[in-house]
């Protein structure tokens, strides 16, 4: 918890347990043990509550495994002909032999495929693992720099800065032909 749960804890909710508890002793009225019994209850479900609102809510944290896999241009974002146009022209696949293998296509025909490796960010570092590409060259003008990656409670989405196209945003899953 945090510095006004800890503040609040320690300066009003200890002393004046410790007053009830001392008046319930002395009295051994029923109601006022109710009460006692009441404000912890209500305590630790507000401290339950919390914890799992924030496990929900937190953003993943990726390991090296997370990111194998094939990605697609995401169409979330941007709806329209460019990002239609993209989404049928680039995809990706990152393999758990750390190789990635960058496909220019005509929808379900692969036309070229750019090859590299892959590796992550030392985990001591940051919190999550952060993507690292290194591709052979020539190699395409999308892959010229290191993604970003932007982190949800659930997924995650890669963004590469490409001297054309600006940000091209990329999610993972398999290409599907668009309707």
């Amino acid at each position: 918890m945090g510095f006004g749960f800890n503040l609040f804890f320690i300066l009003i909710l200890i002393p004046f347990t410790g007053i009830l508890l001392i008046i319930w002793l002395i009295s051994r009225k029923l109601l006022i043990g109710k009460i006692l019994r009441l404000i912890w209850l209500g305590i630790i479900g507000l401290v339950v509550l919390v914890s799992a609102l924030n496990w929900l809510t937190s953003k993943t944290e990726l390991d090296k495994e997370d990111y194998y896999g094939e990605y697609v241009i995401n169409r979330d974002y941007f709806k329209g002909k460019q990002t239609d146009w993209q989404y049928n022209h680039f995809r990706f696949e990152i393999t758990d032999q750390d190789s990635i293998f960058f496909h220019v296509t005509d929808k379900e025909k692969i036309l070229n495929t750019y090859r590299g490796t892959v590796r992550t960010t030392n985990p001591i570092n940051y919190h999550s693992d952060r993507l690292i590409i290194v591709m052979e060259k020539p190699t395409h003008h999308i892959l010229t720099s290191n993604p970003t990656t932007y982190r949800s409670a659930w997924s995650f989405y890669l963004v590469f800065n490409s001297p054309k196209f600006h940000n091209v945003f990329f999610e993972k899953g398999k290409w599907k032909k668009i309707e």
